[in-house]
């Protein structure tokens, strides 16, 4: 009860296009987060640019050593809560256009899996007598991999909801640091 392991032209075509189609899928998603970071810096430099000229004409205004200190512990504030933002949404974008592409890489890698085991669950049936051994040590060897897939995954997005709770501390914190900022230089 021989089975024929090869592929045939249709199916080799097959496995192509669908390749070329997940990667054109994830190109099109990488792209689409750089656009979002293009579009975020291109905000943020307008922002900065306008922001440079208020602080200027104000600082133009300032009469005394006393006035020029208040004036620049206003702008701390403001400037501080605006990187804290932009490093948030650099952020999200970051994780929303990794998340994509993760979910693709987690579906072909779980189909890449099924592929194998089945594979080698036909090559140990089909397997000569005598090669027993052999057959369980590659079962073994297959799900070690898995497991061990398994465990990077899981490491990942631990990693990655670590990464999110820091990401809304510092957001809490640097709003907070800059209040606490100016009351400092009043001394």
């Amino acid at each position: 009860m021989e089975q024929n392991m090869t592929l045939t032209p249709d199916q080799v075509l097959a496995a192509n296009k669908a390749n070329l189609e997940t990667l054109a899928g994830l190109t099109t998603q990488a792209f689409a987060g750089v656009e979002q970071i293009i579009a975020l810096n291109m905000s943020a430099a307008k922002s900065a640019l306008g922001d440079a000229q208020h602080h200027t004409e104000t600082l133009m205004s300032v009469r005394d050593a006393q006035e020029l200190l208040s004036v620049q512990a206003q702008m701390f504030q403001p400037l501080a809560e605006k990187a804290a933002a932009y490093n948030r949404q650099l952020f999200d974008i970051a994780q929303h256009t990794g998340g994509q592409i993760g979910q693709v890489v987690e579906g072909q890698v779980g189909q890449a899996q099924a592929a194998v085991e089945a594979l080698v669950n036909n090559l140990t049936q089909n397997a000569p007598a005598g090669t027993e051994a052999a057959s369980q040590a590659l079962k073994a060897a297959v799900a070690a991999g898995n497991t061990a897939l398994s465990s990077v995954q899981k490491a990942v997005h631990q990693a990655n909801e670590m990464m999110q709770a820091n990401v809304s501390q510092m957001a809490q914190a640097v709003p907070a640091a800059a209040k606490a900022r100016p009351a400092a230089k009043k001394r």
